[in-house]
């Protein structure tokens, strides 16, 4: 169990990122592919012919184990900035912390023989290591980047703007079970047990398209307070439609994202759906949630997996009761959410978790 403790400064400081962390989602990704069904985005890389990526995974897997530690160094606070950044810093790691860090890590195991030369920091062995992250990014991210960060700007947009309307409080309420908020502590299920006192220095809240069950924090407690956890599911699966689907899995295209194994949504979270449809209605409950800053008709369509004239329909609706906006550009209408519609998803996140 992790228990992250919050002061008052430390509730003002806390923020969602504003995208995935490109090499946190190398490190997850680096993981799933030890899995026997990892995400599709992966399984389609894998009947690609790319040596460049396969000899990238070689070096990375070692120093990126699936279970137990693996350095932080490989996911500094700066990655945030974007992928450059990120190794920038990695390769600027001073030595004594290379050398800490790859110790801990090979206690257990044997480390190949270019791990030696990296731990003391040689220059050639960290320009290896650069070539090696770029070239899986390069290889196995990009082509899939632009769904990844769809599906992380669904979840940041959401939280994002409850935070935005109705303070940090009602947003660290949105994660239901996944990360349950008892002021003023965080607690987060977790393979070890630990406290993160974040004295001041806030939190930042990471989502990931490669981090499945449970989020992950940093090992070592004095570096910036970062916790990556499991973007959420796209509407249409976690609010049953007119059709009839039930709120449960995650599966689809791009792959299971959710709190469990296979993407199956937590209690609280299917809690907040099933409470929000009976209020709205199914159909109108997953077009709501499908909103996150601006999209055109078609795209909410696509995202509560209903035709474009249904959407239309419910936009319609929840237009006129305030909850959406949406303005006619050129031959397309955006819709986003009012403060009113964002203070209801957070309402309804709050009230199963009080």
């Amino acid at each position: 169990m992790l228990r992250v403790h919050f002061t008052a400064a430390d509730l003002a400081r806390t923020r969602i990122a504003d995208g995935p962390d490109p090499l946190w989602e190398t490190v997850l990704s680096v993981h799933q592919l030890t899995e026997r069904n990892p995400d599709p985005a992966l399984r389609a890389w894998r009947t690609r012919e790319c040596p460049r990526g396969r000899s990238a995974l070689r070096m990375l897997r070692p120093v990126m184990p699936p279970r137990g530690y693996f350095p932080d160094f490989l996911t500094p606070a700066a990655s945030l900035g974007g992928l450059e950044h990120g190794i920038d810093a990695v390769l600027s790691t001073p030595r004594p912390r290379l050398r800490a860090e790859l110790t801990r890590l090979v206690e257990r195991a044997s480390p190949p023989a270019w791990m030696r030369p990296l731990a003391e920091g040689e220059p050639d062995s960290l320009r290896r290591l650069g070539r090696a992250l770029r070239a899986y990014h390069a290889s196995v991210l990009r082509p899939a980047w632009s769904w990844i960060s769809e599906r992380t700007e669904q979840d940041r947009l959401w939280r994002a703007q409850t935070q935005s309307v109705a303070g940090t409080d009602a947003m660290l309420h949105t994660f239901g079970s996944l990360l349950r908020w008892r002021p003023p502590v965080l607690t987060v299920d977790y393979p070890i047990d630990r406290d993160l006192h974040l004295d001041g220095r806030g939190l930042v809240l990471v989502p990931s398209y490669f981090c499945r069950q449970l989020p992950v924090a940093l090992a070592d407690g004095s570096l910036p307070p970062i916790l990556v956890y499991p973007a959420r599911p796209p509407a249409r699966h976690r609010v049953g439609t007119a059709g009839g689907g039930a709120v449960g899995g995650a599966g689809g295209a791009g792959g299971a994202v959710g709190l469990a194994a296979g993407g199956a949504v937590g209690g609280a979270e299917a809690v907040e759906a099933e409470s929000l449809a009976h209020l709205l209605g199914h159909t109108r409950a997953a077009v709501l949630q499908s909103l996150g800053g601006l999209c055109t008709t078609s795209e909410l369509a696509r995202r509560a997996g209903v035709s474009a004239s249904s959407a239309s329909e419910h936009a319609a609706v929840l237009r006129r009761a305030g909850l959406i906006t949406s303005t006619r550009l050129r031959n397309r209408v955006h819709h986003s959410l009012t403060p009113l519609g964002t203070a209801l998803l957070a309402g309804h996140a709050a009230a199963v978790t009080a």
